[in-house]
């Protein structure tokens, strides 16, 4: 199976990346009005779909590429290594927002804050819940993006080895195990109690898909893609999933879904990536497509860098959200809380990561120029792509 050369390097990816961390860390502060400019209030889906799906793409683009030239054994390595990485990160990641939840906590003297961000069992047996956490079983609020990124990758392998010989066959076994998740109810348990909010057994359906359009499915499905017919499905899916999301949000329309109809839809499952939620990610990807090509010309503009080199940097950039969402609450609720502040506070989030990412890049650059390192080639900076 055919992948895309060293040299192609799709902006796009970084740039929807980015633009989902940017979201993801809007939707993570509560109260917060800017959050209103995010897409899960106007369809059933929102960042999450969109970044789990480049996560696929980008590993298979990346670690395809090495399984057919290196052999599988390296690039399985290379794979459960970037997954350790991801976990190191999400270990150390779990201290300093444990940490800071406490310290804001014991500070102001409200111990709301404990309950709300979900710490408070790790301050009541902190010997029991860290070992918890470190099975990926416990975690705060707002983390658990990562532990599900770690099993995808953890279980990768394989399964690529599969899509680079039968994308077909690896597709529709993803279609199955989504199937028999939803039938018998799979999951991973947690701690304290209830099961992952994402559920790694459906959830892997998305990421399959990524991959699975990155080693040449999507190519297969161009003409597809970009029929009329399809383009016009995709909008009436959206016009669709907005009417109904407006009755969530305004009670006197409610009564206009008819009754089968919400029977059907309800609930809508974010856990177990509901089918109506992969729909609505597909309509955005199939007019995304269409609406902003490969080659658009604002994809080198400095417009769009910010959010570029933000998604190129996505790891750091998104434990840094998490951590940066917990500080704009705090500060919503202990100095002020109206628009302005919340605008601010946004805002200055969005800086701050746009920042951090660009210093990481400038020393990235440094290094690439040091005589004792090795720059990689074209697109190296998509290795260990999706988070």
């Amino acid at each position: 199976m055919s992948l895309p050369k060293p040299g192609d390097r799709d902006l796009r990816l970084d740039l929807f990346r980015g633009l989902a961390l940017w979201l993801i860390f809007l939707d993570h502060i509560p109260d917060n009005v800017v959050n209103w400019v995010t897409i899960r209030n106007y369809g059933f889906s929102d960042a999450a779909e969109i970044f789990v799906f480049i996560s696929g793409y980008t590993a298979a683009f990346v670690y395809g590429r090495a399984m057919r030239e290196q052999g599988a054994l390296v690039a399985s390595a290379r794979i459960l290594k970037r997954a350790w990485q991801v976990y190191v990160a999400h270990i150390f990641l779990f201290a300093i927002y444990t940490a800071e939840i406490a310290y804001v906590a014991h500070s102001f003297e409200n111990p709301l804050y404990q309950e709300e961000m979900g710490i408070f069992d790790f301050l009541q047996q902190p010997d029991i819940t860290l070992a918890q956490a470190m099975l990926l079983k416990f975690r705060p609020a707002n983390m658990d993006v990562l532990p599900l990124y770690i099993a995808l990758l953890a279980g990768f392998p394989p399964l690529l080895w599969l899509l680079l010989r039968s994308p077909a066959v690896a597709l529709g076994a993803s279609v199955l195990l989504y199937a028999l998740t939803l039938h018998f109810d799979w999951n991973i348990p947690a701690y304290p109690n209830g099961t992952w909010f994402f559920n790694p057994f459906a959830w892997q359906l998305l990421f399959v898909f990524g991959a699975w359009c990155a080693v040449g499915g999507a190519k297969q499905f161009s003409a597809v893609i970009r029929s009329p017919i399809t383009a016009a499905a995709a909008i009436a899916y959206l016009a669709f999933s907005f009417c109904i999301v407006l009755t969530w949000y305004i009670p006197s329309l409610e009564e206009l879904v008819p009754q089968w109809l919400a029977d059907w839809m309800y609930p809508i499952d974010k856990t177990n990536l509901d089918v109506l939620r992969f729909l609505h990610f597909l309509s955005l990807a199939v007019l995304t497509v269409r609406l902003v090509p490969g080659d658009w010309r604002f994809l080198r503009s400095w417009w769009l860098r910010p959010a570029i080199v933000c998604g190129q940097h996505s790891l750091e950039i998104f434990c840094l959200g998490v951590f940066l969402s917990f500080a704009a609450h705090f500060a919503m609720v202990e100095i002020h809380q109206g628009i302005l502040m919340q605008i601010a506070m946004s805002l200055l989030g969005i800086v701050i990561m746009v920042a951090t990412a660009a210093l990481i890049s400038w020393y990235k650059a440094i290094e690439g120029r040091s005589p004792r390192s090795r720059p990689g080639p074209p697109g190296a900076t998509l290795v260990g792509g999706g988070v």
